[in-house]
C-alpha cells in the first residue's frame, strides 16, 4: 500500500525512534504530523524531513501526559490535518533502574504518565476519527521489556506490558472496521533511552551497550513503514526485533 500522501502522525518524533520513523515515512512522500515535547529539536527533524521526500510537515509542542492538551492538539488541527491515516504511538522513556522498594515514585510516575497514560490519551483523540473515516492503522511502540521482566526495572517493564494489554485490546475493539492495530517490539536500541534513565548519566549509559552492537532506530522504523504498507487487508499484530547479540530482555553476548 502506498505510503504517499497518507497523514502520519508521530509522538516522541523530536529524537531516536521517532525522529526516524518520521524521516522514513518523510522517504515514502508521507504528510508528516510530528508532535514532541522539544520544539527546537522537532523543527529539526521537519527540515530533514522535507528534504527526504515529505508532502509536508506540521508540527505540534505537545506533552502527551497532558489529557486536555492532547485533545485540543487534535481538536484544533487544521481541515487539511485532519484525517489521520496511520497514528504511531511512540512516544515514552524509562526512568531510573532500582529495586521496586527504592525507586523513586518520580520516575514511575513520569513513565506511567507517559508510556501508559499518554497512549491512551492520544489513541482515544485519534482512533475514533478512523473509525467514522473508515480506515486508519495505529502503530504502538512495545518493548520486549513487556514480555519478559528485568531486575530493577519492574515499573518500566509493566509499562510496556500495559502496552501490550492496550494494543492488543483496540484490535479487538476494532474488529469489524478496517482500522489497524501492529505493536512494535524492540529490544536494545541504541538512542537517548539510556541516557534519560540514568538521568543523564552519559558513563553509564554507555556501558548498556558496551560489548554488542545494538538495534539502531533506523532499524525500528523500517519495521513500522513495512507494517505500515502492507496491502489494507493485511493487519501486522505484532513485530518482535532484536540484534543478535540479544536473546531476550535478560540473555546478552558481549564480545570481550
Amino acid at each position: 500500500m502506498s505510503l504517499n500522501g497518507k497523514i502520519v502522525f508521530i509522538t516522541g518524533a523530536s529524537s531516536g525512534i521517532g525522529a526516524a520513523t518520521a524521516l522514513a515515512f518523510a522517504a515514502e512522500g508521507a504528510l508528516l504530523l510530528l508532535a514532541a515535547r522539544r520544539a527546537g529539536k522537532l523543527a529539526e527533524v521537519a527540515s530533514r524531513a522535507l528534504a527526504l521526500g515529505a508532502a509536508a510537515v506540521h508540527s505540534i509542542t505537545l506533552d502527551v501526559r497532558n489529557r486536555q492538551a492532547v485533545q485540543r492538539a487534535i481538536d484544533e488541527l487544521p481541515q487539511e490535518w485532519a484525517e489521520i491515516d496511520v497514528l504511531v504511538n511512540n512516544a515514552g522513556l524509562s526512568r531510573g533502574m532500582d529495586k521496586l522498594y527504592t525507586g523513586k515514585i518520580e520516575d514511575w510516575e513520569e513513565m506511567i504518565d507517559t508510556n501508559v497514560k499518554g497512549l491512551l490519551y492520544v489513541s482515544r483523540a485519534v482512533v475514533p476519527g478512523m473509525v467514522v473515516r473508515g480506515r486508519g492503522h495505529v502503530v504502538n511502540l512495545g518493548s520486549t521489556a513487556g514480555e519478559m521482566t528485568y531486575p530493577n526495572g519492574a515499573v518500566y517493564c509493566a509499562t510496556k506490558a500495559a502496552e501490550r494489554a492496550i494494543n492488543d485490546g483496540l484490535r479487538e475493539d476494532v474488529l469489524g472496521t478496517p482500522v489497524r492495530v501492529t505493536s512494535v517490539d524492540p529490544g536494545m536500541v541504541e538512542t537517548d533511552f539510556s541516557l534519560v534513565r540514568f538521568h543523564g548519566d552519559s558513563g553509564r549509559a554507555a556501558k548498556v551497550y558496551k560489548g554488542l552492537t545494538p538495534l539502531a532506530p533506523e532499524d525500528v522504523a523500517d519495521a513500522i513503514v513495512w507494517a505500515a504498507s502492507r496491502p489494507a487487508h493485511v493487519n501486522i499484530a505484532r513485530i518482535v526485533l532484536t540484534p543478535v547479540h540479544q536473546a531476550n530482555s535478560l540473555l546478552f553476548h558481549r564480545e570481550p
